[in-house]
């Protein structure tokens, strides 16, 4: 259960409903919100990267603003290590391969890692695991909706329920 606060400002502690959109620098709209239904997160509860939680700090209800988030605070800057080489060998016979193809793969953990496939050449597959908004500034574009104290607190354990 959350608390109204009325026109207080978005703390750590908050749950926050938004509508949003995230663009690059050229103004290519990457996600967006506006015309759909807006986004409700606990601040600190992994539904958006700090970068972009930190500049929500002491927004209000009715604001609406726009933030440059450098590749830092965002999705990173492109790693040359993130790019590697597969033996073609690696991938069924009948896949279908294409640069820009977006490939899943297992990590060491068994998760689900995506890679897109860079380059094909006879025996190898260069896949390149960066995000793919890595080493891009984003425009992030925020209109707050609605501001509350949050009941979920987020330590280094992860969130948990806390009585207000």
């Amino acid at each position: 259960m959350a608390t109204n606060l009325t026109n207080s400002p978005i703390t750590k502690q908050s749950t926050v409903t938004l509508h949003f959109s995230l663009a690059l620098e050229d103004g290519a709209i990457i996600d967006s919100n506006f015309d759909k239904t807006p986004a409700t997160f606990a601040m600190g509860d992994g539904s958006l990267l700090p970068g972009f939680e930190e500049v929500l700090i002491d927004l209000r209800v009715d604001q609406r603003r726009d933030f440059l988030i450098n590749p830092e605070q965002g999705f990173g800057q492109h790693n040359p290590s993130n790019i590697q080489t597969l033996k073609r060998k690696e991938f069924a016979d009948d896949m279908a391969l294409s640069v820009g193809l977006v490939v899943s793969f297992a990590d060491a953990a068994r998760g689900e890692r995506p890679g897109v496939i860079a380059a094909i050449n006879d025996d190898e597959i260069i896949v390149d695991f960066n995000h793919p908004l890595a080493g891009k500034s984003i425009i992030f574009d925020v209109q707050i909706l609605d501001v509350k104290a949050s009941d979920v607190e987020v330590d280094a354990e992860g969130p948990s329920r806390v009585p207000l």
